[in-house]
C-alpha cells in the first residue's frame, strides 16, 4: 500500500472531513484558510497524477519537489506516490552549494517548483544535466515547461493517456530524502513503499492517533503522516525552515481556534512554546499529545510545556533519524518522574523501549566499516556502543553512495541488515535505551573516550544553562584544528550558551560555579576550559542539533 493508497482509504472513509487547511493573509491582512476535503485532495491527487503521466512524470521519474507546505503541496507529493514517481525532498535551509550537490547526486529528470526554485535551479544550473521535465507551481517566467495548471488541464484532455497509471510494488523506491547534513554532508536515503507503510503503521499504534483528529504540523515531511492517518492537517502561520523563531501567538491561536489535538514540533519550537505558555498563563486543553523529535528536548522544556497540557496528555519525544524512524519512543510522564534524575547525574538522555517489531543492538565502538554481522559485535548491557537497528522501516541504502552505504550497514546471514544509527548509547536493566550522543562528537582525550551528552547534562543543571557543547580542541601534540571531535590528543572543553536573563552576569563567577559542578563527577572531572559562546550554531531542519564541528574550531581560536 502506498502513501497515496493510504489518502484514497480516507478519502472514502472520511470524504467531506477537511484533510489539510492552509492559511492566507488577504490585502488588508486578515487571515483566511483555504481548504480541501479528503475526497477534493484524492481527486486533485488523481488529476495531477494522471497529467503527470500525460507529460512524462511516471514510475520510476525522480522528481525534485521544491514546494512550500500549502495545498498543492500535500496534492503534488500524493500525486507523485500514485503515478509511481520518486519524489525527492531536500531541505531547502541547507545552503545553495549543498542543495546542487545533493540534486546533483539524485539526478532527477523532474523538477516541481515555485518560481523562485526554478529561477534558482536556471541561474545556478543545478541539475542542467538530468532535468527535463520542468512544471512550475505558479507563474512560468523565462524556463520552458508546463505550469501546474497546465499539467491538472492535460489530465481531463487526455483520457487515454491518463488512464496508464502504474501503481509501484511495495520494494520499489518511493521517494528520496536527503538528511539534514548535520552531522556530515546530506545523504538521499531510498525510502520504498514499505518503508512509508510500516511508517504509518508504528506512528498509528504508537501514538493512537484516529482518523477525525485535527493536527498542526510544524514540519512538512511529518505532516504527509496526517493524511495517511486520517488527521485534518492546519497549517500554521510560519517558516519551516526557522522553527526556532515561530510566533507562539500564532500557533496558540491556531490550535484554539482548531481545537487541535495532535502537534509535532521539533525541540526548538516546543520549547519556544512553552516559554511563552508559561509566561502568559496559557493552557492547551484541545491537545492530547504532542511529538517532539529531532534532537534530545532537555527535561525542563517537557516540563514547561507539559503544564500546558490536559490532563493524561504528554509530550512523546521519538528516536529515530531519516535512515530509520520510529526507533524507539518515551512520554514525558516518565522523563519528568523517572529517568530525568539519572540524566542530571550523566547517564545519557533515556529514549525508550524500543518499538515494536524492531531489533535493536548495541555494538562496539568503530569508524570502519563491518560487511557482516558477527554475535562478538554485540555489548552487554550498561556498557556504551554504538546503536545498530533492523526493522520494517529502516533504509537499506543511501542513494549515489555506496560508500556511505557500506559504512552504515552490516549485512545479517538471513539476507537482512542492521542499519548503524552513528549514535552512542546503551540498553538498561528493563530494555531501554539510552542516548549517549553522536558517534562523530566523541572526545577522545589521552586519559580515555568522553561522551557529549552525559558531560553536558551536569553542566545544563545549573540555573543560568540554556545549553552546553563538549568539544576537543587540539593539544600541543595534535597539531592544528580539523574539526574532527574524535582525533586523537585532544583537550575537552565545555562551550555554554547561558539562558537569555542570564547573559551580562559575571563570566568568571559562572566558569568557577561550572567547574565546581563538574568536579563532582568522575566523568567531567579532567574539564578545566569552560567558554561562553552567544548562540550555538543549530541545523535547519530543527533548529536543534548542535554543529560541534563547527564550536571545535571556534573554541580553538579562542584558546590560541
Amino acid at each position: 500500500m502506498d502513501m497515496s493508497a493510504h489518502l484514497a482509504a480516507m478519502a472514502a472513509r472520511q470524504p467531506d472531513t477537511p484533510a489539510v487547511l492552509a492559511p492566507r493573509r488577504d490585502r488588508a491582512g486578515q487571515l483566511h484558510y483555504d481548504q480541501l476535503t479528503f475526497r477534493e485532495l484524492n481527486a486533485d491527487c488523481d488529476r495531477i497524477a494522471h497529467g503527470l503521466a500525460c507529460i512524462g512524470i511516471g514510475r520510476g521519474v525522480r522528481t525534485a519537489l521544491m514546494v512550500p507546505p500549502s495545498l498543492d503541496f500535500f496534492a503534488l507529493t500524493f500525486a507523485l506516490f500514485r503515478v509511481g514517481a520518486v519524489p525527492v525532498l531536500i531541505d531547502p535551509g541547507i545552503g545553495l552549494k549543498n542543495f546542487g550537490n545533493c540534486l546533483a547526486e539524485a539526478e532527477p529528470a523532474g523538477f516541481i517548483g515555485i518560481p523562485k526554485a526554478h529561477a534558482a535551479r536556471v541561474l545556478l544550473g543545478w541539475a542542467r544535466k538530468t532535468i527535463s521535465i520542468p512544471v512550475t507551481v505558479g507563474a512560468k517566467w523565462f524556463w520552458g515547461g508546463k505550469t501546474l495548471s497546465d499539467v491538472r488541464g492535460k489530465a481531463a484532455s487526455d483520457v487515454s493517456r491518463a488512464a496508464n497509471v502504474e501503481i509501484g510494488a511495495p520494494h520499489d523506491t518511493a521517494a528520496i530524502l536527503f538528511t539534514s547534513g548535520s552531522t556530515g554532508v546530506p545523504k538521499g536515503v531510498l525510502y520504498t513503499h514499505a518503508m512509508f507503510a510500516a511508517q504509518v503503521e508504528q506512528v498509528r499504534r504508537l501514538y493512537g492517533i484516529q482518523p477525525g483528529e485535527i493536527d498542526l504540523p510544524t514540519f512538512p515531511l511529518f505532516a504527509l503522516f496526517g493524511p495517511a492517518l486520517g488527521m485534518t492537517e492546519v497549517l500554521p502561520e510560519m517558516d519551516f525552515t526557522r522553527p526556532a523563531l515561530a510566533d507562539p501567538v500564532k500557533l496558540v491561536a491556531a490550535i484554539e481556534r482548531f481545537r487541535i489535538t495532535n502537534m509535532f514540533g521539533s525541540p526548538a519550537l516546543i520549547n519556544r512554546l512553552g516559554r511563552h505558555g508559561e509566561a502568559h498563563g496559557v493552557k492547551l486543553p484541545t491537545l492530547r499529545r504532542a511529538i517532539s523529535a529531532g534532537a534530545p528536548v532537555p527535561a525542563k522544556t517537557l516540563a514547561r510545556f507539559a503544564a500546558l497540557l490536559p490532563s493524561g496528555a504528554q509530550v512523546f519525544t521519538p528516536y529515530g533519524a531519516t535512515e530509520c524512524l520510529p526507533v524507539a519512543s518515551i512520554g514525558s510522564d516518565e522523563i519528568l518522574h523517572d529517568t530525568r534524575a539519572q540524566t542530571d547525574l550523566g547517564k545519557g538522555v533515556c529514549v525508550g523501549q524500543p518499538v515494536a517489531g524492531l531489533t535493536v543492538k548495541i555494538i562496539r565502538i568503530t569508524d570502519e566499516a563491518i560487511a557482516a554481522w558477527s554475535d562478538d559485535l554485540e555489548l552487554p548491557s550498561g556498557e556504551i556502543g554504538e546503536i545498530a537497528v533492523s526493522a520494517a522501516q529502516a533504509s537499506r541504502t543511501y542513494f549515489n553512495r555506496e560508500q556511505s552505504t557500506a559504512l552504515a550497514k552490516i549485512h545479517t546471514p538471513d539476507g537482512g541488515f542492521f542499519h548503524r544509527m552513528g549514535d552512542l548509547g546503551y540498553r538498561d536493566e528493563r530494555g531501554r535505551i539510552w542516548f549517549c550522543g553522536r558517534k562523530s562528537h566523541r572526545v577522545v582525550t589521552q586519559g580515555g573516550t568522553m561522551f557529549t551528552i552525559p558531560c553536558e547534562a551536569i553542566f545544563n543543571t545549573h540555573p543560568a544553562v540554556f545549553r552546553s557543547a563538549l568539544v576537543g580542541v587540539p593539544t600541543a601534540q595534535s597539531g592544528q584544528p580539523s574539526g574532527d571531535c574524535k582525533s586523537l590528543a585532544r583537550e575537552p572543553v565545555m562551550c555554554i550558551e547561558l539562558e537569555v536573563d542570564a547573559r551580562g552576569q559575571d563570566e568568571g563567577k559562572l566558569r568557577g560555579e561550572l567547574l565546581a559542578i563538574g568536579a563532582n563527577f568522575p566523568h567531567t572531572r579532567t574539564i578545566r576550559t569552560v567558554l561562553f559562546h552567544h548562540a550555538f550554531p543549530v541545523d535547519i531542519r530543527h533548529n536543534a542539533k548542535i554543529f560541534r564541528e563547527k564550536l571545535a574550531v571556534w573554541a580553538t581560536r579562542q584558546l590560541l
